[in-house]
């Protein structure tokens, strides 16, 4: 009698468990939770995105050293969209149908998120995108770890009017032939005209991807200087920084002649190039690897230790970016969430995510908002000759996202949080 009891006492307690109102040790989850990692590994745009797989791959080794999320390993799956945009929907459905990830951190280019949209949408998966894009978008399948154009774009154009910057009269809007230079362009065309610009001050050229021969454009770009002080605004993307730099070098066309301000050139692009004839270009981020703070001190220390450690190539040579710091940034808030929700179930976490906050890499505390964006600060740093940026100008504090443009008709009266 006393041992059917028990049983029946010990049967009713692992219910209670597996209804979650119990925490029984014998009842608790031990499989590991998979994590999706989605970036082009080879094609154009490997240059920019292997490292973000690398470092995902280092905040999940050091999660699962530390014991890893309730209790439960990390397993990243990794898969390659070799820079092929539809390539990248297919294999955000595998993640989600085959390998039931439990959220997915990837994309660099607006057309490959875009691309798996809607599959995320249709799916319910959870995507964190890590690179700035051109706003428009405030999906409730994505968090979105880069910059929206008033954390980047709107501001490195302010500074390249103002007096600190250069003040120039004419600028050239120069990038690669996809959504996201073209779109941002419309948001900076737009804002140019309400500090009297005109169409004539405005010169705009795109290129196609992996795009190597910059000679006529950069004569171009020194024959437009000629109407009057000019900035350069550079939206281009992956391998097709190398070349254009070069020809700037090749042509004598210095910071001080004509500054370039670049959206999508950070220390990885920099890593292959000669800096010397660069010193002075700039790049608007919202973080650099030179920024001095305890947290980015331990940042850089457990990159190179995993680099040494993973014998990655590139060894000690390898550096740290903007998009590097928003991955890191963005599994460490799904992973707060995570723990927050006490599951990893897409809809427990979407809710627990927002108002989340952590001391980041850029010196800043960062926090998701309720429009599925962070609060971010702004930086503006100069080319070193070591492949390394000075911070010549920074907001005070972290910026909220603005993911609808007010340069954009249309976008007055559109929703200030995702539903």
């Amino acid at each position: 009698m006393q041992r059917r009891t028990l049983l029946k006492l010990a049967s009713a307690a692992g219910a209670a468990a597996l209804a979650g109102r119990m925490p029984l040790a014998f009842a608790q989850d031990k499989t590991p939770i998979k994590v999706g990692i989605l970036h082009s590994l080879s094609g154009t745009m490997a240059i920019s995105e292997t490292s973000l797989k690398d470092v995902a791959l280092m905040t999940i080794a050091q999660m699962n050293a530390e014991g890893g999320v309730l209790g439960r390993k990390l397993e990243p799956v990794v898969v390659d969209p070799a820079s092929n945009w539809p390539l990248f929907a297919e294999r955000s459905r595998q993640l989600l149908t085959q390998d039931k990830v439990s959220a997915v951190f990837g994309c660099w280019t607006s057309v490959s998120r875009k691309a798996v949209l809607p599959v995320f949408e249709e799916l319910n998966g959870l995507l964190f995108y890590p690179v700035q894009y051109e706003g428009e978008e405030m999906s409730r399948n994505v968090f979105y770890t880069g910059a929206a154009p008033n954390q980047q774009a709107i501001p490195a154009l302010e500074y390249l009017l103002s007096e600190e910057g250069g003040g120039a009269k004419r600028i050239f809007l120069l990038g690669t032939d996809y959504v996201y230079p073209r779109t941002t362009n419309q948001i900076l065309r737009a804002f140019l005209k309400t500090k009297g610009f005109q169409d004539s001050d405005i010169q705009e050229v795109y290129t196609p991807f992996g795009h190597a021969d910059y000679q006529t454009i950069v004569a171009n770009i020194r024959q437009f200087s000629q109407g009057g002080p000019t900035a350069v605004v550079s939206t281009i993307n992956g391998d097709s920084n190398v070349p254009f730099y070069r020809e700037l070098a090749n042509q004598g066309l210095s910071a001080q002649d004509v500054p370039v301000v670049a959206f999508s050139v950070g220390e990885e692009e920099l890593r292959g190039i000669d800096t010397k004839p660069l010193v002075g270009h700039l790049a608007a981020w919202n973080y650099f690897m030179s920024v001095d703070n305890p947290t980015n001190t331990a940042f850089k220390k457990g990159w190179a230790d995993y680099v040494k450690s993973a014998n990655l190539p590139g060894g000690a040579g390898r550096v740290t970016n903007d998009p590097m710091e928003a991955t890191w940034v963005g599994l460490h808030l799904w992973k707060q969430a995570v723990e927050k929700a006490g599951t990893a179930d897409v809809d427990a976490v979407r809710k627990a995510i927002i108002g989340q906050s952590i001391d980041a890499p850029s010196g800043f505390t960062l926090t998701m908002d309720g429009n599925h964006h962070l609060h971010k600060p702004v930086m503006i740093g100069e080319i070193q000759d070591n492949g390394q940026f000075d911070v010549v100008w920074s907001t005070p504090k972290v910026v909220r996202a603005q993911p609808w443009s007010p340069y954009v008709p249309g976008n007055q009266g559109k929703p200030d949080t995702v539903a």
